[in-house]
């Protein structure tokens, strides 16, 4: 019987007649919504915001990484649609679940988005149906935590359904690797799942690398952000390092670079931000927790990494003081708040805690960010400025927190009477 469920399946994903649901349609779902639209594919997203839902319907693209034009022509041909309503997954051949997983205050696993979709898909789980996770998360959750949702109705995973996860590798801005060109990491609980996980997600991304289990492909994408994290705050120590021994870090970086093997160029700056780096190793260090381990690297790493804003603000400080000026009361302009160039993406954006610690300290805080309009961050509200050019000639120190390629540096350095350049963005 599932052997006949599975080729029956497999006909679909390889003749691209299957209907895909892809639940949470936000910087990860809607890209990869659209580029199994391109492949062939009828898409069903579906994400309880209201708003998303209209303006896909409407053809409108909110996510920086998909043009509008793109957005627009899959909606018109009737291959892309969107609804609050998981009713439609009792017509889908498979669901997709791109939810966020951010962490709490005190830094533990929020799967509360995971389980409120799980919970949903259950109650439409049916017989032939495949169900992947792509939210990053802990080892085991697809397992321990998705899968008993699951099978609350009495269907099994790997006997009745599909179960599998699949880890997003979405890297905001990026031109050069997209959905499409992004080797994608795949593990099923099954050998069965793996299959029919593989045959979907070959349709419509150019490499697939199977794994033996959902636990393995769980522990690949935090190995993978662990890495950068820890080599962040590692070349952001040096940094820190160089500058108490009189040494320009920049110059240490690109000679270093010179070597052909053993050395992968790392930069620093205000800290790290987004969805993925900042939070995504304290899934791991959460897990080993549970297991009595203590995950010394991630841990140090972090402590380093939080602390670059304050190291920055420290350095306007200390440059303001040389000109005889204090903190408070001095026109602090900050450069660019999302947390990194060319995206409008603010989560844990280390230029919001600048702003926060130079405002605290008295200073009268503007930025501008060609990309974010406006922002709130715990409890202060502020607008982008409209001149740029007048705001830079009137600022006492110009902070560059996000080396945006809209910004003239020549022009900056100008304008500016005072500038202090975490990115190494000037000449």
């Amino acid at each position: 019987m599932m052997s006949e469920i599975k080729s029956h399946l497999l006909t679909k994903f390889n003749a691209r007649s299957a209907s895909i649901a892809i639940i949470g349609l936000g910087y990860v779902g809607l890209p990869l919504a659209v580029a199994f639209v391109e492949a062939g594919f009828t898409v069903i997203g579906i994400d309880v915001d209201q708003n998303k839902v209209k303006a896909i319907n409407g053809g409108e693209s909110y996510v920086e990484d998909v043009a509008t034009t793109r957005l627009a022509a899959a909606v018109a041909r009737g291959a892309l649609s969107a609804t609050t309503d998981f009713g439609a997954l009792s017509t889908c051949d498979a669901a997709i679940i791109c939810v966020p997983t951010p962490l709490s205050k005190t830094r533990d696993p929020d799967v509360r988005y995971l389980i409120a979709a799980g919970e949903s898909v259950a109650r439409y789980v049916h017989p032939g149906m495949l169900v992947s996770l792509e939210s990053t998360t802990y080892p085991g959750t697809t397992e321990e935590l998705l899968r008993p949702m699951l099978e609350a109705g009495g269907l099994r995973a790997g006997a009745d359904f599909f179960l599998a996860f699949s880890p997003e590798r979405i890297d905001p801005g990026r031109k050069d690797y997209t959905v499409e060109n992004t080797p994608k990491v795949v593990g099923g609980l099954t050998a069965g799942c793996l299959e029919v996980a593989v045959a979907m997600y070959r349709q419509a991304i150019q490499t697939i690398v199977p794994v033996s289990s959902t636990q393995t492909a769980e522990m690949v994408k935090l190995l993978e952000n662990t890495f950068r994290a820890v080599n962040i705050a590692l070349v952001n120590e040096t940094a820190i390092m160089c500058d108490k021994l009189g040494i320009d870090v920049w110059e240490v970086i690109d000679a270093a670079n010179t070597k052909p093997y053993g050395f992968m160029k790392f930069t620093p700056g205000p800290g790290v931000g987004g969805h993925c780096i900042p939070l995504d190793p304290h899934y791991l260090s959460w897990k080993l927790k549970t297991l009595n381990y203590n995950a010394r690297f991630i841990q140090l790493a972090g402590e380093i990494n939080s602390e670059m804003p304050r190291y920055w603000v420290n350095k306007v400080q200390d440059a303001l003081n040389d000109v005889g000026k204090p903190v408070r009361g001095s026109k602090v302009l900050v450069l660019g708040v999302a947390y990194k160039k060319d995206i409008d993406d603010v989560r844990e954006s280390p230029a919001l805690d600048i702003v926060e610690l130079l405002s605290l300290k008295g200073a009268a805080v503007s930025y501008h960010d060609p990309h974010v309009p406006s922002f709130r961050h715990n409890g202060h509200a502020l607008t982008s400025v409209t001149d740029l050019a007048l705001a830079l000639e009137t600022a006492d120190c110009v902070v560059i927190a996000t080396d945006h390629s809209m910004y003239d540096w020549a022009d900056v350095t100008r304008r500016a009477a005072l500038v202090i350049d975490t990115r190494h963005a000037l000449p």
